[in-house]
């Protein structure tokens, strides 16, 4: 740290921006290729339905999150052009051009992304409810005032990512401490593997390794969440103009930071490795990079060239990032009440902009996979039924699971909550009918649709106990999963 300029910061600040910028490149593609048949015109959850119920009352506009879609009418086609713009503007930061020039451009870039998303979010109801949506609005809105290439980075939107980071590891870990006792007894990550919403290709060898290597991994969790977010921020001891008596002056506090920062993206690995969690591992990964510290490779700007300059940031450009930091002093409060309350809350927003939000992750851990498996019949007497395959969920005992993560399948992820104690919510009935209706934006989510792309006379929904196949059932029988308990929980429905 130099004063106001976080002169060691450059190399964070191009993982951080092209990282955010890529993870929003995942985003904007993700809504293209799945929005329309979920949420559009004719989707389960018709967001114009929505935005119309929303028109209706004024007490309903301000429980809206911002959105384009309340001044430009929603519709398919402009949905599409809007992802299109986005993953444009996405890749055009990843590729480092907005960067060369002023830091108002790659602002303006990273503004364009935050409103956009925001736009989706607001309206995606369901299918947008899970955490590292607030997460990606937050993080790019604060890399908006990273700043460009030709100046280092400003110290106070470094600890303000920080202070992101902080709210998100700390977060979970107090979920998890105060949330179900298989975290605290050491035994949580011996079902967790198992039972987490879309497992990856190499969650069952995780799940299979020895009983106290799942004991450690907990110890090594709480570690990472509840004691090393605090030793984030000893880059600041750094920015000591003048060492006081007893202080070692030089390095150590940023490599202290930086080793913080080291912990928690090597933890975030483990988890890309054995799980499917959208990208919300990726993003943790991509703002753990904020903390660590390396030679700048950034000429400041020098004052007879630009006269207005404060540690080489122009003096517009140092007064507009003070009022960010300023505008976060404000609406953190809310969220440093919640980290230290009794009953925290978990993935909240506390504003409608979405920023300085709470975060946090499987305060409890199911002990038993429940899955649901669709299932269509082509007879009129329902004597034969053929299953459904998702393209992330588990299905065929025998299929690997594959590796999606950051790209977010939000179906599977949904089909994952129906069997927690939930009512089979209005969407699946939704989807059911599209089933039956041979749908093909609807077919094209799923993996294989045992019809053809024909109409079925029948669908119906049954639900199964999963368990990952034992080495020897695995070389024995050629499964992956073992499925039992076989009961049927929504009888036969068809189209009149």
């Amino acid at each position: 740290m130099d004063g106001f300029a976080a002169v060691d910061f450059g190399f964070a600040r191009e993982v951080l921006q092209r990282g955010i910028a890529a993870l929003y490149l995942v985003a904007f593609l993700s809504t293209l290729n799945q929005f329309r048949p979920l949420l559009g015109e004719r989707g389960l959850l018709p967001a114009p339905a929505l935005l119309e119920w929303v028109a209706a009352s004024d007490t309903r506009k301000r429980m809206l999150n911002p959105t384009l879609f309340r001044r430009i009418r929603y519709s398919d086609r402009r949905l599409v052009i809007l992802c299109w713009l986005g993953m444009a503007v996405s890749l055009l930061v990843v590729a480092g051009i907005p960067q060369l020039g002023p830091p108002w451009v790659p602002m303006v870039c990273f503004l364009a992304l935050w409103l956009g998303y925001m736009s989706i979010v607001s309206i995606g109801q369901t299918f947008y409810s899970f955490g590292w949506e607030m997460l990606l609005l937050e993080a790019g809105f604060l890399a908006a005032f990273l700043g460009s290439n030709d100046q280092p980075p400003p110290t106070v939107v470094i600890v303000l990512f920080w202070w992101l980071l902080f709210r998100l590891e700390f977060g979970a870990g107090m979920i998890k401490i105060r949330g179900g006792r298989e975290w605290r007894d050491l035994t949580a990550l011996m079902y967790h593997h198992e039972t987490q919403p879309m497992p990856g290709p190499l969650s069952r060898q995780a799940h299979l390794l020895p009983r106290w290597f799942h004991r450690v991994e907990v110890v090594g969790n709480h570690f990472a969440q509840l004691v090393v977010p605090f030793f984030l921020f000893a880059s600041l001891l750094s920015w000591v103009p003048e060492p006081v008596e007893g202080w070692v002056p030089g390095p150590v506090p940023q490599i202290v930071g930086a080793v913080a920062g080291v912990i928690v993206i090597a933890t975030q690995f483990w988890l890309v490795l054995t799980g499917n969690f959208a990208w919300l591992n990726w993003a943790t990964i991509v703002i753990g990079f904020s903390a660590i510290g390396l030679p700048s490779v950034v000429e400041p700007a020098q004052g007879d060239e630009t006269p207005w300059v404060i540690d080489g940031i122009p003096l517009y450009w140092f007064a507009l990032t003070c009022a960010v930091g300023i505008l976060y002093l404000a609406v953190s409060w809310p969220a440093v009440r919640n980290l230290f309350a009794r009953r925290q809350l978990m993935n909240a927003s506390f504003n409608r902009w979405q920023l300085a939000n709470a975060y946090g992750a499987f305060g409890t851990v199911t002990k038993e996979r429940v899955e649901i498996v669709v299932e269509g019949s082509p007879d009129e007497d329902g004597a034969e039924w053929r299953e459904y395959e998702f393209k992330g969920k588990p299905g065929d005992v025998r299929r690997v699971p594959r590796q999606f993560a950051p790209y977010h399948l939000r179906l599977d992820w949904l089909m994952w909550f129906l069997p927690l104690g939930r009512s089979l919510d209005d969407w699946f009935t939704g989807f059911l009918v599209r089933l039956l209706e041979a749908d093909a934006p609807t077919l094209a989510l799923l993996r294989t649709d045992p019809f053809a792309g024909e109409k079925p006379r029948w669908v119906r929904a049954v639900s199964y106990r999963y368990r990952f196949a034992a080495r020897a059932e695995r070389k024995a029988e050629g499964a992956v999963w073992v499925r039992t308990g076989r009961k049927v929980i929504m009888e036969p429905v068809g189209l009149k």
